[in-house]
């Protein structure tokens, strides 16, 4: 089949040159003289939250999420040769209390920080869990279920035990846990007392116990860390002197912000752009990690979709080498959430090499194709945004991908906020849009987001806007959270992801590589197998 061919760069103009005009020499964003300033090229549309909430997607927890803040829970971002797993945050221990396998203990680290200097207790955790929890509990953030609804809905209570011990109680048996609690940020108590006991207010001028501090808040230009000196884990202290976060939501604006030295390093550039910025002495890094883009398709409602034929049919259309063409090598083909060599890939009876004539024969025999009924597929699809790579040429791919099988896609474009809001909502009710199809990319580092976001039909969060269900993997899927072995929990996921693999409920695209390109002023950095990644080792050279 035909390649489809790039527009040319866009023009620097609007938001981007005003951001790109923030990081001129002689601004605040000037390198340091030390470790030095790195100035970072987000592929997010604004500044994420700073409040411990960070929005935009996984993008906002990658950069105003762990580098600000810590969770009982953290990951192992200095492993760069695996996946990473879980490590001891600001709890040093967790056990399942022998007596109920419902009840999780936690031991608080001592000798923690906030960034206003003062010390963390098993209070602040309890304050904490309030905050997203407690809607009776006089700082409750509004913010919280869109936020943490997904990770904190397992959560049936929790209670300070002594000096150095936290406990919480899940709902159902969760084996779980600890990857949910990874992402619910601990802030201080203090610093929003100080504030006026004002969340907006936080936003600007946060207080968490991560490597990195918020000195200013510039709203959609800007935010700006320094290292937190005083911070707990003596190794993972900042080398640099600032951090400085942009977004740049346009990947032809990125590159030429990194051209010209505006920026040190930029998310995901153009892929097209990667041979001229190697070339020009820029550094381009990938490496695999467990990330899907893909095109959630709509189980629900009435139509093609409905049949499991047709969404196979759908994956065996898809050219997926040449997708990874259209990408310049920064993806490789998925016919899953994960690689094949993956230990939770499973054995699916269906592997969707790219076969039109065996998609054209799924669709004859379910009354659609060429020469018979047409499907049109309303297709929402973000303009840029966290993990979503470069959305409109892959989504433009699909259309000419899927036109030989009688298969119409309509692309309505939206940024990814927009996105977002319509992944939270089911669709045509309640005055929500109707869509047959999102597409997007997620991060499956974390196993509970099979459960939790994608393919469980209790599940919560906003991975399953389709409403896939299958009795077959609910079951696999209580039965690895009842698991308290790894083998047992790994088996249990592997048979689940096989059978979803076999329902079809995505059209699975392509894994991202992670790309990034930086300058060569850039030492230190090392990535890891991982969305999230470790800028604690980074300097940049004056």
């Amino acid at each position: 089949m035909g390649t489809i061919t790039r527009r040319n760069a866009l023009q620097l103009a609007g938001a981007g040159a005003a951001l790109l005009a923030a990081g001129r020499p002689g601004s605040v964003f000037a390198q340091g003289a030390g470790g030095g300033t790195l100035r970072v090229a987000m592929t997010t549309t604004d500044v994420p939250l700073t409040n411990g909430m960070p929005d935009n997607g996984s993008e906002g927890g990658r950069f105003a999420g762990y580098p600000i803040f810590d969770a009982l829970v953290l990951w192992d971002f200095a492993n760069t040769k695996t996946p990473p797993d879980l490590i001891p945050g600001l709890a040093t221990e967790w056990h399942v209390d022998p007596a109920d396998n419902k009840r999780w203990l936690f031991t608080i680290r001592k000798g923690v920080s906030f960034h206003d200097g003062s010390p963390l207790s098993v209070d602040d955790i309890v304050w904490n869990f309030d905050r997203q929890l407690n809607r009776d509990a006089p700082h409750y953030d509004k913010l919280a279920p869109t936020y943490a609804g997904a990770y904190a809905a397992i959560i049936a209570g929790y209670e300070k035990v002594s000096d150095t011990q936290f406990a919480i109680r899940t709902k159902t048996v969760f084996s779980l846990l600890p990857y949910h609690l990874s992402r619910l940020f601990i802030v201080s108590p203090r610093q929003y007392e100080k504030l006026g006991k004002d969340w907006l207010a936080f936003r600007s001028n946060p207080s968490g116990t991560g490597p990195f501090k918020v000195v200013k808040v510039t709203p959609h230009v800007a935010i700006e860390l320094v290292p937190n000196q005083g911070y707990w884990d003596p190794k993972h202290i900042s080398r640099l002197d600032r951090f400085v976060l942009m977004p740049i939501a346009d990947s032809n604006t990125r590159v030429a912000a990194l051209r010209s030295g505006q920026v040190d390093w930029i998310e995901f550039p153009d892929p097209d752009s990667i041979p001229a910025l190697k070339s020009a002495g820029f550094n381009v890094v990938t490496k695999p990690y467990l990330h899907l883009w893909s095109f959630v398709l709509n189980c629900a409602d009435p139509g093609p979709l409905r049949d499991v034929r047709v969404r196979r049919a759908l994956n065996y259309g898809l050219d997926r080498e040449s997708m990874v063409g259209l990408l310049s090598g920064t993806a490789t083909p998925a016919i899953g959430l994960y690689d094949q060599d993956y230990k939770l890939f499973g054995k699916p009876t269906q592997i969707y090499n790219y076969d039109p004539d065996k998609a054209k024969a799924l669709l004859a025999d379910a009354g659609y194709g060429p020469g018979k009924k047409p499907i049109t597929l309303r297709t929402l699809i973000p303009t840029a945004g966290s993990g979503n790579m470069v959305p409109l040429p892959m989504g433009q791919f699909m259309q000419q991908s899927l036109e030989e099988l009688n298969v119409k896609v309509d692309l309505v474009v939206a940024d990814w906020g927009s996105v977002l809001t319509a992944m939270r909502q089911v669709p045509g009710v309640n005055g929500a849009p109707h869509y047959d199809v999102i597409c997007h990319g997620q991060p499956f580092g974390d196993p509970t987001q099979f459960y939790t976001n994608c393919f469980n039909r209790d599940g919560g969060g906003t991975g399953n806007w389709g409403r896939y269900s299958s009795a077959k993997v609910d079951q696999l899927l209580t039965e690895a959270l009842s698991a308290f072995t790894q083998a047992d929990q790994d088996a249990k996921l592997a048979a689940a992801h096989a059978q979803v693999v076999d329902d079809a409920p995505n059209i699975f695209a392509v894994h991202d590589l992670n790309p990034r390109a930086m300058s060569q002023k850039v030492k230190g950095f090392v990535q890891a197998e991982s969305w999230y990644q470790d800028f604690t080792q980074i300097t940049v050279a004056s």
